[in-house]
């Protein structure tokens, strides 16, 4: 009686296991069609903080508001430690996944028309993933200044961070980051150093033998845990100081 059970019972298996790769590949590809008519949409995401910078009231007298702009390390920041944005002028604009171009987009809603004294921008490791394309490192580099000269010319202070260090990237592997992370680095720090800016260094604390990320600072390699993010603050807040002081 028991062998009569074994092939309904084997073909019902079949069905599920069918059924369900059919509901991972339609998840899938749904997924895949959002993420294609958000790139059409709204390429840079220049809707994702409109109604929060619509709310965002003039800078008080005396008031040394900061911009955080940025990927999602700059996002990711707010979640991982609010307390160090609590209570403080620090407005945070970075969104996951995004690369230099899209920044450079944005640079105008999410910075310059909030009227920051400071801007902290960090940015490019999405480029050397391949997020939006391939990308060379002289184009990110010169996003990167093109921001930090648009917020000179408003009359912004700018503090220039380091690409944090990246041994490989999980979803886009063989990209060889470390260095072009280096590379990056080095001209950035060259051009703060040239155009009164302040470069901060994440990258020299938080990097391994292998120039990754440690490993008590993430869980991925790349996005910094609390741990990591208690290494970057007395940093950044260090380089806001300094750029306060710039004249």
């Amino acid at each position: 009686m028991k062998k009569r059970f074994i092939l309904p019972a084997l073909f019902s298996a079949l069905l599920f296991s069918s059924a369900y790769a059919q509901t991972a590949d339609t998840v899938r590809m749904a997924k895949e069609l959002k993420q294609l008519r958000y790139l059409k949409e709204d390429w840079a995401n220049l809707k994702r903080f409109e109604k929060e910078n619509a709310a965002v009231q003039p800078p008080a007298s005396g008031e040394n508001r900061v911009v955080f702009m940025g990927n999602s390390i700059t996002q990711g920041w707010s979640d991982k430690d609010p307390d160090f944005f609590k209570d403080k002028p620090y407005i945070n604009r970075g969104i996951g996944g995004q690369t230099t171009p899209q920044m450079l987009l944005r640079f105008r809603p999410d910075v310059i028309n909030l009227k920051p004294k400071v801007v902290v921008i960090l940015a490019g490791t999405n480029d050397i993933a391949g997020n939006t394309g391939p990308t060379s490192e002289e184009t990110i580099i010169g996003n990167i200044e093109s921001m930090a000269l648009l917020a000179q010319h408003y009359g912004i202070k700018v503090v220039l961070s380091s690409i944090l260090p990246v041994y490989d990237y999980p979803w886009s592997r063989g990209k060889d980051p470390v260095p072009k992370i280096a590379y990056i680095n080095k001209s950035l720090k060259e051009f703060a150093e040239a155009n009164k800016m302040v470069y901060v260094d994440y990258f020299t604390p938080m990097a391994d033998d292998k120039k990754g990320l440690k490993g008590e600072y993430t869980t991925d390699g790349v996005h910094p845990t609390q741990a990591g993010y208690k290494v970057m603050e007395p940093l950044v807040e260090a380089a806001i100081k300094a750029a306060l002081k710039k004249k």
